[in-house]
């Protein structure tokens, strides 16, 4: 229910009271007043008059306790202007225009909130409220799950190769680098050993070969050596 109260033909400026009604609107009854209370414009005082007797309307006619009033509107309209002269220089005169105002306040009673129907029960039937953590959908678990299969069996492969290249290195004594160790990995490594065992042998053969040679060629410079020998003791003897 609305209750009013209204200040008519105030001897203030329409213009002036606005300010401060302004600044009441929407307010509860209390902190209206306080603002008023430290408003330092002289419209300040008028407005608050008005919105006492505003109070007390609502309290005796209406019975309505002054905790549950809140200002809904706060207005100001232009009254009749009081017309005056001046005298001014050369015999002239010139208006002043005195205004004035009717103040109006108009103050209502604030509704509790209702419960909708239904709302209460819907509140006790509802089960206490569980923050839910947000984690990976069934699609995304099962891409997880093959991804860390997947890991796993490259990381056993890669110690495997490990293992197999150590005992190579190990066997040789000469260290293989991945560029040697080819696209077959481990059977690479072991057609690389058996070409360079086959290398070997046929180095080993084709040096036998030349040594032979060579002590062929010294066996037959040395004949060669000793008839020369024998034919130079054979002239000095002549």
């Amino acid at each position: 229910m609305q209750t009013r109260a209204v200040a008519k033909y105030v001897r203030m400026s329409p213009r002036k009271v606005r300010l401060v009604t302004n600044l009441i609107k929407g307010k509860d009854l209390e902190e209206a007043k306080e603002i008023l209370d430290y408003c330092p414009k002289a419209a300040a005082r008028v407005v608050a008059k008005v919105l006492a007797s505003a109070a007390a309307n609502a309290e005796n006619n209406n019975r309505i306790p002054p905790e549950r009033l809140y200002v809904l509107n706060a207005f100001v309209d232009e009254g009749p202007t009081l017309k005056r002269f001046r005298a001014r220089a050369l015999g002239r005169a010139t208006r002043i225009n005195k205004r004035t105002s009717h103040i109006t306040v108009i103050l209502e009673e604030r509704e509790e909130e209702r419960p909708r129907r239904g709302s209460a029960l819907r509140r006790i039937s509802r089960r206490p409220a569980v923050r839910k953590i947000a984690g990976p959908r069934k699609g995304k678990k099962e891409k997880v799950e093959e991804l860390t299969e997947k890991e796993i069996e490259r990381s056993k492969e890669d110690e495997e190769k490990e293992d197999t290249t150590a005992e190579t290195e190990g066997a040789t004594g000469v260290e293989v680098t991945e560029e040697e160790r080819g696209p077959g990995g481990v059977e690479g490594l072991k057609e690389v050993d058996v070409e360079a065992k086959d290398e070997g042998a046929e180095g080993g053969k084709e040096k036998s070969e030349e040594e032979v040679e060579e002590t062929g060629e010294s066996q037959n410079v040395s004949g060669e050596d000793a008839v020369e020998q024998e034919t130079k003791e054979e002239g000095s003897e002549d």
